[in-house]
């Protein structure tokens, strides 16, 4: 759908330069979505995998310090020819941004696992995901961090309000607040306005 370079605005690695390569696709479909836009993978021209490697290594350069591929939802598509051809390109550490719905692809670095209630992640996704990444817009959220955190024992645990969710933003900081496993991760791209 995408590429730029930017700073990562959430998670573990916020405040980072990254180059993102954003994926047309996605048919997890929910309702807060701030890329609504990338749903639809038909409308969004191809790009070769060689030209995204060629743009990754040109990120590095201008000092990005790692790939962040992401979505819509990424794993709808098979992405060892991606990954492959940016590890032939340059030697950015790849991340994975994705709910975790389908099998894993590829051979990223980092998986970013932000699973969503309506459509629970595969096992296999939270064995092996480096860091879980919950919304949180109301009580129910916070059940479900738990139930998945507890399929993640490995993982770094974080729960991110919703985007302009005041119910969200009390309950996690409330969380994050009263149990030291949990932390806090904020969208500061956001705030920011950055892209």
């Amino acid at each position: 759908m995408e590429t730029f370079h930017s700073l990562q605005g959430e998670g573990l690695h916020a405040g980072r330069s990254a180059f993102f390569i954003r994926l047309g696709g996605c048919k997890v479909g929910c309702s807060w979505c701030d890329t609504k836009h990338s749903w639809s993978a038909h409308v969004h021209p191809q790009r070769s995998v060689e030209d995204l490697a060629q743009d990754a290594l040109q990120a590095a350069k201008e000092g990005a310090a790692f790939v962040v591929i992401t979505g819509g939802e990424p794993l709808h598509h098979e992405l060892e020819p991606l990954t492959s051809a940016i590890r032939s390109s340059c030697s950015l550490p790849i991340h994975l941004e994705t709910s975790g719905v389908d099998p894993l692809s590829g051979s990223p670095d980092w998986i970013t696992l932000s699973p969503k209630r309506h459509k629970p992640p595969r096992q296999d996704l939270l064995c092996c995901c480096h860091e879980l990444k919950v919304v949180v817009h109301e009580a129910a959220d916070l059940l479900f961090a738990d139930v998945v955190a507890s399929q993640a024992p490995q993982a770094h645990w974080l729960v991110q309000p919703g985007w302009e969710s005041q119910e969200g933003q009390e309950l996690a900081v409330t969380k994050a607040r009263g149990d030291g496993r949990w932390r806090l991760s904020l969208q500061n791209h956001k705030w920011l306005g950055v892209r």
